[in-house]
């Protein structure tokens, strides 16, 4: 019973992460130990697992797909967003509460790091040359020109599809891939907190076949190139800090006379300026406490899980 309370206790902090733009619930499900077991669990609902499900064959099928694993993490993913839409819709709407979510997350994924670099077996070229590869994508996702909403029916599907690939890939914020592509307020803030379902099923259909789809190539990856697809990885979560940094300021496009260019009365935002903070503000000196507190919880979080697990 303690292994599946553990189990959602990580679907909980990956759920967290999920709604953070900049953190992945795949980092979380990495740093906790159980990436590859979620991975290949996924990969398992198959032809096969349905022949048993259609054959009445429940407990076989339970068994095949690892459901007491999935159910766990899952409920806890499912539960923690859909309970902590609203207070980080609230929190991000704020700049001050904003900048201390970003801070605490930012010091928790820098200090994973080390903990997902130190899981590489051996570092060979080919695992620095995706090291650095993984890091250079992560920066130029960041500097990628955010799209405007858009809430057709298969554009949030697409949104879907690449926002669960994202999510469940290390270091590749699916909430800052849904921000990319415009998506972001409308899917994870007004969607979700309101629950509305005409924009909810067809983005929750696209998550199920790019999750399925996508697993079965990460567990392949895994399997045949372990190390480098985990330097890659660290190489993701490394770039991916430049978009977790709290200190940054979103520009918007501006028509030839300088005017805001609205997109359903919103503005529409083209980019970031990261800047350094200014280490006299009160607001930066508990931004950095925080961060630290993040990082100090990622040791607390993996020694709880140590604890649990014996």
């Amino acid at each position: 019973m303690k292994q599946y309370v553990l189990l959602f206790l990580k679907g909980l902090a990956m759920g967290a992460a999920n709604v953070i733009p900049g953190v992945s619930g795949g980092t979380i499900a990495l740093i906790t130990g159980i990436y590859e077991e979620l991975i290949n669990s996924v990969k398992s609902i198959d032809i096969q697992a349905f022949k048993m499900l259609l054959g009445f064959r429940f407990r076989a099928f339970w068994a095949y797909v690892n459901g007491n694993f999935l159910l766990a993490v899952f409920a806890g993913i499912g539960l923690s967003i859909l309970t902590l839409a609203k207070l980080f819709k609230f929190m991000l709407e704020h700049e001050t509460y904003a900048l201390w979510l970003m801070a605490f997350f930012f010091g928790l994924i820098l200090v994973s790091v080390f903990s997902v670099a130190r899981t590489v077996h051996k570092w060979t070229a080919s695992a620095i040359i995706a090291l650095v590869l993984g890091f250079i994508a992560a920066l130029l996702i960041a500097l990628v020109n955010p799209a405007s909403e858009n809430d057709g029916l298969l554009y949030l599907f697409i949104c879907g599809v690449i926002a669960m690939c994202s999510m469940i890939l290390p270091g590749l914020s699916g909430s800052f891939v849904l921000i990319i592509l415009g998506n972001y307020k409308l899917v994870m803030l007004d969607a979700v907190s309101d629950f509305r379902l005409n924009i909810l099923i067809p983005v929750g259909i696209g998550a199920v076949v790019g999750l399925l789809a996508f697993s079965r190539l990460l567990a392949w990856v895994f399997k045949h190139y372990r190390d480098v697809t985990i330097a890659l990885m660290t190489g993701f979560i490394l770039g991916s800090l430049s978009i977790i940094w709290p200190w940054k300021q979103e520009e918007y496009l501006l028509d030839p006379s300088g005017e805001l260019i609205l997109k359903k009365g919103q503005p529409v935002i083209s980019g970031y300026d990261w800047f350094l903070p200014d280490l006299s503000d009160a607001h930066t000196l508990a931004a950095i406490a925080i961060m630290l507190l993040g990082a100090a919880s990622l040791w607390g979080i993996e020694r709880f899980a140590h604890k649990l697990s014996t």
